[in-house]
C-alpha cells in the first residue's frame, strides 16, 4: 500500500460502529443489494454521488435506504470534494460514488487531493461487466490503475461474494493509521447478480499493522532533548488534528515553554490566542514562526512531513537544528530531513509519552530555559506583525474582507477555503482557535474545493456555520454544486473575494515575470454576475463593494439559514500576499513586504 501524502497521523479513533447483528446468518441478495447493505453496516449516513450506467444497479436498493442520504451533486468533482468535507469536519470516512469511464475519471482530482491531505474516504464506482474489462467497451476506464499513486489502496470486485468483506477492508483502511482514499471499483454483473450474502467474520489484510505505540526510548530521547535546547520549537502538522490531539498539545507546549508553529493543514490545532504560538511557517507563514523554525537548535515535529512549501530550498532549512521526528506512517520520516530521533506513532499517543517524559526529567531537576529565545521571537512577534495596506483609490481591500469574516462569525465556526490568494488571507488573518475550524486543499492546491467541501462539511455539521471563502478563479469551476445545496436545504455561505484575475499566478507575474500578465485576467468583476448566479441557482446574492457595507453583509448572511448566502466582494485587484519566501528560495530570504526583509540577528 501506497503512503498518503500531507501533515498525518490516524482519522479517528473507533472509524467502524460494531456490527450489529449475527455475522454468520445468511441472505439471497444482489451484489447491489449487499453493496448497500454493507455500507449500512459500516455505519455510512451520507453517500455524494451521481448515477450512470455501469453503478446503475447500485442505485436502485440504494432508494430502498432507511439509513443512507444520498445526494445528488452535479458534478463527480464536486462529489469527491463534497466527502472530503465531511470527512474533515467530522473525523469519519467521507464517501463518494460515480459511474464508470468519464464519472470515475472525474473523481480523479479529489482523491488526489485527498491523498496529499491524509483524509479519509472511500470513492465507489461502477466498472462495465467482467467480461468486457479490457477491450474498451462503452465508458470503460482502468480506475484501479489510474488511481493506483493516488489511493492508499484500492480493490477491483468482479465476485459478488466479495462485496461485503471489501467495503469492510476499504474503510478501516480509510481511517486507521495514517488516513487516505480508499477505492472500490464494483464490475456490473458483480451488482447484478444473486447470492448468499453474510456479513464478512473477518478481514483479510496481511501485512497492514500500522504502528500507533511510539517506542519508550526514542520518546525519552526526545524529552532529553528538549530540556537541553536552547531554541526548540514545536513543528505542528495536520496529523495532529486527525489524530483529534490538540487538547495533549496544549499541555505539551505549556510544560515545556517551547513555542509552537502550525502548518497551514494545522490552523487550530494550537489556539492562535495562546503566547506560546507563533502562527504558520512556510512560503506565505508569519516572520516569527518562520525565524523560529530557521534559527531553532531542535525541531520536534508532530504530525508534519517537512514540505517544501515550509522549508523553502531545503538545504538551508534550519541548519543548526536537530530532529526529533514523530509520524505515523514511516515512510515520511527522514524522507526530506533527516531525523536525529524518529519516533513512529500515533501523534496523539506520542505527545501522550512526551508528557510524561518530560515530566520525568523535570522531577529530576532538568527543565529548559528559553528566557533568551523567547526575548528574540517575541521581538520578531511584535516588529513583524501580520499587517496590509488599505487601497488608496478606496477599494476595499481582501484581507480587511476576511479579517472581519472572522471577527463577526466568530472562532465555533467552519472556514472552508479554496486555493490562492484568498486561501492563504484566509490562513492569517482568521484566527483559528478549536481544531478542524480551517479546511483546505494544502497538498494538491485544488482549484474548486471550497464550495463542494463546505456542502459536505455542513452535512457532517449542521450545526455549525460554514462559510466557503473562495476567489472569483475557483468558485468558477465548482459553483454548480450551490445548486446541490439549494435543492438539497444545505445552507453554506459563500464569501466571494472578486478581484477579476487568477490573483496568486498574477501575483507571480508581478513579481517574477515583470508585470507581464499572460491570461489572468478573468474580467469577472462583471461578467459573470455572481448576485444574477446566485439568484439563478435558489441562492441569496449580494455585493459588496467598499469597507463601510461589510458587517452589514456578513450580519445579514448569518441571518440566512434557509437557502445558501454568496457574497461578491469586489475587492483591489494588485493586493498580494505577505509575508512570502520566493518558490525555491531559502527560508532566510522571506520578504515582509515587497523589496522589505527581517533583520535576523540582534533583534532588540
Amino acid at each position: 500500500m501506497a503512503s498518503s501524502r500531507s501533515d498525518s497521523a490516524r482519522a479517528v479513533r473507533d472509524p467502524l460502529p460494531p456490527f450489529q447483528g449475527s455475522s454468520k446468518m445468511t441472505e439471497q441478495m444482489t451484489g447491489a443489494q449487499a453493496l448497500v447493505r454493507a455500507l449500512e453496516n459500516v455505519g455510512v449516513d451520507t453517500v455524494f454521488g451521481i448515477p450512470g450506467g455501469a453503478i446503475l444497479p447500485a442505485y436502485d436498493p440504494l432508494y430502498d435506504s432507511q439509513k443512507l442520504r444520498h445526494i445528488l451533486v452535479r458534478h463527480e468533482q464536486g462529489a469527491g470534494h463534497a466527502a472530503q468535507g465531511y470527512a474533515q469536519a467530522t473525523g469519519r470516512v467521507g464517501v463518494c460514488m460515480a459511474t464508470s469511464g468519464p464519472g470515475a475519471t472525474n473523481l480523479v482530482t479529489p482523491i488526489a487531493d485527498a491523498y496529499m491531505d491524509s483524509v479519509p474516504m472511500v470513492a465507489i464506482t461502477g466498472q462495465v461487466a467482467s467480461r468486457f474489462i479490457g477491450t474498451d467497451a462503452f465508458q470503460e476506464a482502468d480506475i484501479s490503475g489510474i488511481t493506483l499513486p493516488i489511493t492508499k489502496h484500492n480493490f477491483l470486485v468482479t465476485d459478488p461474494r466479495d462485496i461485503g468483506r471489501t467495503v469492510l477492508e476499504a474503510f478501516h483502511i480509510a481511517g486507521t493509521g495514517r488516513p487516505g482514499p480508499v477505492l472500490v471499483d464494483v464490475a456490473k454483473d458483480a451488482m447484478q447478480a444473486t447470492f448468499d450474502f453474510a456479513w464478512p467474520e473477518e478481514m483479510r489484510l496481511p501485512g497492514y499493522r500500522p504502528v500507533t505505540r511510539p517506542h519508550s526510548k526514542q520518546v525519552r530521547e526526545a524529552a532529553r532533548m528538549i530540556v537541553g535546547a536552547q531554541r526548540p520549537v514545536l513543528y505542528v502538522g495536520g496529523g495532529v488534528i486527525k489524530a483529534r490531539a490538540a487538547a495533549e498539545l496544549r499541555v505539551l507546549a505549556e510544560l515545556t515553554g517551547a513555542p509552537v508553529v502550525t502548518t497551514l493543514m494545522a490552523r487550530g490545532a494550537f489556539p492562535d490566542s495562546h503566547p506560546l504560538h507563533m502562527g504558520m511557517p512556510g512560503m506565505h507563514g508569519t516572520v516569527g514562526a518562520v525565524g523560529a523554525l530557521q534559527k531553532s537548535d531542535l525541531i520536534v515535529a508532530l504530525g508534519a512531513r517537512f514540505d517544501d512549501r515550509v522549508t523553502g530550498d531545503l538545504a538551508s532549512f534550519a541548519p543548526h537544528a536537530a530532529i526529533v521526528h514523530a509520524d505515523i506512517d514511516p515512510a515520511e520520516i527522514s524522507k526530506n530531513r533527516q531525523a536525529d530521533v524518529p519516533i513512529v506513532g500515533d501523534a496523539r499517543e506520542v505527545i501522550a509519552d512526551l508528557i510524561v517524559a518530560i515530566q520525568t526529567e523535570h522531577a529530576a531537576g532538568r527543565i529548559g530555559d528559553y528566557t533568551a529565545w523567547w526575548q528574540q521571537l517575541n521581538a520578531w512577534k511584535s516588529t513583524y506583525a501580520l499587517g496590509y495596506d488599505t487601497p488608496d483609490n478606496g477599494e476595499l481591500a481582501p484581507q480587511y474582507v476576511i479579517e472581519r469574516l472572522g471577527k463577526i462569525v466568530g472562532p465555533e465556526a467552519l472556514y472552508c477555503a479554496g486555493v490562492g490568494q484568498h486561501q492563504m488571507w484566509a490562513s492569517q488573518f482568521i484566527s483559528y482557535e478549536n481544531p478542524g475550524t480551517f479546511i483546505n486543499s494544502g497538498g494538491a492546491g485544488t482549484m474548486g474545493y471550497a464550495v463542494p467541501a463546505a456542502m459536505g462539511a455542513k452535512v457532517g455539521a449542521p450545526d455549525k456555520a460554514v462559510w466557503a471563502i473562495d476567489g472569483d478563479g475557483c468558485f468558477q469551476m465548482t459553483n454548480q454544486e450551490l445548486v446541490t445545496c439549494a435543492v438539497e436545504g444545505i445552507p453554506i455561505k459563500v464569501a466571494l473575494i472578486n478581484n477579476g484575475n487568477l490573483g496568486m499566478v498574477r501575483q507571480w507575474q508581478t513579481l517574477f515575470y515583470d508585470g507581464r500578465y499572460s491570461n489572468t485576467r478573468l474580467h469577472s468583476k462583471r461578467i459573470p454576475d455572481f448576485v444574477k448566479l446566485a439568484d439563478a441557482y435558489g441562492c441569496e446574492g449580494m455585493r459588496v463593494e467598499s469597507a463601510g457595507e461589510v458587517d452589514a453583509a456578513i450580519e445579514k448572511a448569518m441571518e440566512i439559514d434557509d437557502r445558501p448566502v454568496v457574497i461578491d466582494f469586489v475587492v483591489h485587484d494588485d493586493a498580494m500576499v505577505w509575508p512570502m519566501v520566493a518558490a525555491g528560495s531559502s527560508n532566510d530570504d522571506i520578504k515582509y513586504a515587497r523589496d522589505l526583509a527581517p533583520k535576523w540577528e540582534h533583534e532588540d
